[in-house]
């Protein structure tokens, strides 16, 4: 557990590399794809989407650099916090890219287009070092434990 407790951060933070790609792929698509006129991007609907998209990539992110901290300061016993950042940063690139396909429309799906790749390589994110599943349980017995 002390092995994982030091690379779940960088794992999470693989995580945070697919959950940032794939929103700055969607932005730019949203503002060059046009529809009735004007690019998607001007739809409130593809808005809200884009701002989920940043705002789960940042609370990941945060995630990651709290426990990567732990580490870098030599802490041990950060397996709550490197757990938490791991599977949230994991669940966060998979949401993004699946948001990311959705903004792509019939086009993400398709291998002509990255986030096709992003949405499979976030799904590795979710099962890679103990599934996310796993990274529940982990996280529960902590709070059950007193933490």
């Amino acid at each position: 557990m002390a092995t994982l407790d030091m690379t779940w951060p960088a794992t999470g933070s693989m995580a945070v590399g697919i959950a940032q790609v794939a929103p700055d792929a969607a932005l730019n698509y949203a503002k060059e794809r046009q529809r009735f006129g004007q690019p998607i991007a001007a739809f409130q609907g593809i808005q809200f989407m884009l701002a989920d998209m940043a705002m789960q990539t940042h609370a990941a992110r945060l995630m990651v650099h709290h426990a990567a901290r732990q580490v870098d300061a030599g802490i041990r016993g950060n397996t709550y916090e490197a757990s938490m950042g791991k599977c949230w940063a994991g669940d966060a690139a998979m949401k993004v890219a699946t948001d990311a396909v959705q903004v792509f429309d019939g086009y993400g799906y398709t291998r002509g287009f990255p986030v096709e790749r992003y949405m499979r390589d976030a799904k590795i994110m979710q099962i890679y070092e103990g599934t996310n599943q796993i990274q529940h349980l982990i996280i529960a017995k902590a709070l059950l434990e007193g933490r």
